[in-house]
């Protein structure tokens, strides 16, 4: 499988210019360092950014880097240089990954007016571009708490706008050494400005009566990874996917009594 997205990689090539040394340093970036790659180095780099988010899109964050450079024709050392950890590596895609979901939800709510609209073309954009193989593991990381149960899990913060039918428990946030070392390559205030948003196109869907009350926003998320199935041929994965993001998107909206 190819993935393609010719708006990542031009994005990806700017700011990854003029922040490399700090990505080496600890992912997230340093204004201290902004001296430009080479050409090749750039390229390099480039190459290696598209060939990880191929490779984690089809295998998962627990792909081996040795997969990565395989597929960025480089040898693993060059890797290597440019993120000195696969934690680094894998920070950088998720990171990248959730803020464009942001971007695309916060176009939805801005674009559409009607709010089925605006909720199903946030599903469709994000399936398309293939999100679903790239969530990072944070956003997707709720349980369901049961309303007697007492403990750290009680104390987690909520998910914004997670609501369920009476009686059935509250979702919320599981703790980190729950899901470990890949919890949390999304640090909290991505990870809860996608919340926030996609609970913005839940809530105007939800209070328009077009959207199951009992629909959450980690509902909404688990349908993106879940419409995004890998199969061997691209055209076979994108009529598999908008088949089954239309079942779903029936299954979700709300039917007159």
């Amino acid at each position: 499988m190819h993935i393609q997205d010719s708006h990542w990689t031009s994005a990806s090539a700017v700011a990854s210019g003029a922040a490399v040394g700090a990505t080496a340093g600890n992912g997230r970036g340093d204004s201290s360092r902004t001296t430009p790659l080479r050409v090749d180095a750039q390229r390099n780099l480039e190459h290696v950014l598209r060939a990880a988010r191929e490779v984690f899109g089809e295998l998962g964050y627990g792909a081996p880097m040795e997969d990565v450079a395989r597929r960025a024709r480089v040898g693993v050392g060059t890797v290597y240089r440019r993120f000195p950890s696969k934690d680094v590596l894998v920070r950088r895609i998720a990171e990248e990954e959730t803020s464009r979901l942001t971007d695309q939800a916060r176009s939805a709510l801005g674009q559409e007016d009607e709010p089925w609209s605006a909720l199903s073309r946030f599903l469709r954009t994000s399936v398309a571009s293939g999100a679903g193989r790239l969530l990072p593991p944070q956003v997707l990381r709720v349980g369901v708490a049961d309303e007697g149960a007492e403990g750290s899990l009680l104390d987690e913060a909520r998910v914004p706008q997670q609501r369920t039918q009476p009686g059935t428990g509250e979702l919320r946030l599981v703790p980190e050494e729950s899901t470990g070392s890949l919890g949390s390559v999304v640090d909290d205030a991505g990870a809860a400005a996608l919340l926030e948003v996609v609970g913005q196109l839940v809530d105007r869907a939800r209070a328009a009566g077009q959207l199951r009350p009992d629909v959450s926003v980690s509902d909404v998320l688990l349908v993106i990874a879940t419409a995004a199935p890998s199969l061997p041929d691209a055209a076979q994965q994108a009529a598999a996917s908008a088949r089954l993001l239309d079942i779903l998107l029936e299954g979700l909206r709300s039917r007159p009594l």
